[in-house]
């Protein structure tokens, strides 16, 4: 089933919350990337909370047929980036987000509504 590039940020988002990801945010970049159309981005506590996120993420994809292109930090890391064609999705531990300040280097950029179910509880 095809799914739109909405629906998977969705999803991705929404995994990222059930594994207590925080501080989640989605940028519209189209027609200012010519590498990705929607930037996700998220924080784990620590590196390992962050691996996990970002394993979760990929799992779920996977489930979705719709593996994501490349990643990068899943092991281990402060940051994970997971590379899905049409979203890229950047999982930070609190430090390292802001050092990068990704939201300022798009500042131009449309946020994106999500639609995040917060009335289910977070999974561990």
């Amino acid at each position: 089933m095809n799914r739109t590039p909405l629906e998977t940020l969705n999803a991705i988002a929404q995994v990222i919350y059930d594994k207590k990801g925080f501080n989640i945010l989605a940028l519209d970049v189209q027609g200012m990337s010519s590498i990705t159309d929607f930037l996700l981005i998220a924080e784990g506590n620590v590196d390992r909370h962050v691996s996990s996120i970002a394993r979760a993420v990929v799992d779920e994809l996977d489930e979705r047929g719709e593996n994501p292109v490349h990643a990068e930090g899943l092991k281990t890391g402060d940051w994970a980036v997971l590379d899905c064609g049409e979203i890229t999705v950047h999982i930070f531990s609190p430090g390292l987000r802001e050092r990068y300040s990704l939201e300022r280097l798009w500042s131009d950029s449309k946020i994106v509504d999500l639609d995040i179910d917060v009335s289910k509880p977070a999974m561990g």
